[in-house]
């Protein structure tokens, strides 16, 4: 069994600080492409340690001088619950509310810089808790048609060509622009068909239109990850045609992997 390349790379970025001179494995040069390292790393490891690693918090792999790694962090608008002091943007419903994509470019990116600040001082610091990572579960790029639903701010807004771009453009901010390296990652929620309610979000099933689903649900999905290349995406709390959407053939396998080739993770 593989790990996926992205839970590799959360691994990578965390491992310089242990490094000795003794310690010349090959996961650890960065000459190596990101491939054959990950190749390297996943071949050492055992069925027990790639199980853990698959958590959100991941347990340090001592012997191969790998610090723990918690994967739950936010930065809706800006970091999220964290104990550093940090710029605070508009709600997300409010800075779609300016229509304005290279602005929430540039926010973004504003927000990833802060986030590369926060995550060194912890890994010098040896602090591996929640909300130091680089790994955001942001943005939501739900549809917002249903003012009872509680999370609707987090969203931006009731329109699918609105969402696709100020969603493509937070995501293109928050990872950067280098051909090698995520400045950090983005993860598009929650997919699919999902705006509420909040109270059975676990046991509701959803069941529209086929046009519906491509019309009004899937579009900005879809150019977040064709398009901009998000290297995470978070399946619905929700069922959809009768299958749980973290489970569903159609959305995760026949859509997702299938149509959209999308090779990030995928968080459950």
């Amino acid at each position: 069994m593989k790990l996926n390349k992205i839970v590799c790379l959360a691994v990578l970025c965390s491992v310089g600080s242990r490094m000795t001179a003794q310690e010349t494995y090959p996961f650890r040069n960065p000459q190596l492409s990101v491939e054959q390292r990950v190749d390297d790393l996943v071949s050492r490891l055992t069925l027990e340690e790639k199980v853990k690693q698959m958590l959100n918090s991941t347990p340090p792999i001592d012997r191969l001088g790998i610090p723990a790694y918690n994967w739950w962090n936010e930065c809706l608008h800006g970091i999220g619950r964290t104990k550093y002091h940090v710029t605070v943007f508009p709600q997300a419903i409010g800075m779609a509310a300016a229509w304005n994509d290279a602005l929430i470019k540039e926010v973004a990116s504003s927000i990833a810089d802060e986030g590369r600040a926060i995550y060194n001082d912890a890994q010098r610091k040896e602090d591996y808790s929640q909300y130091h990572a680089l790994t955001y579960w942001t943005p939501n790029i739900n549809i917002f048609r249903d003012p009872r639903w509680g999370r609707g701010q987090e969203t931006y807004g009731e329109d699918p060509f609105l969402t696709s771009k100020i969603g493509e453009s937070f995501v293109l901010g928050l990872q950067g622009d280098n051909p090698r390296y995520l400045k950090a990652s983005a993860c598009a929620k929650h997919y699919a068909v999902h705006s509420g309610p909040e109270k059975n979000r676990h046991s509701f099933n959803s069941d529209v239109s086929t046009y519906d689903l491509w019309d009004t649900y899937l579009p900005a999905f879809r150019t977040l990850v064709v398009d901009a290349k998000v290297s995470g995406v978070m399946c619905a709390y929700n069922a959809f045609q009768g299958q749980p959407c973290c489970g569903n053939d159609l959305l995760m396998q026949s859509i997702l992997r299938d149509k959209w080739n999308f090779k990030g993770y995928g968080h459950f």
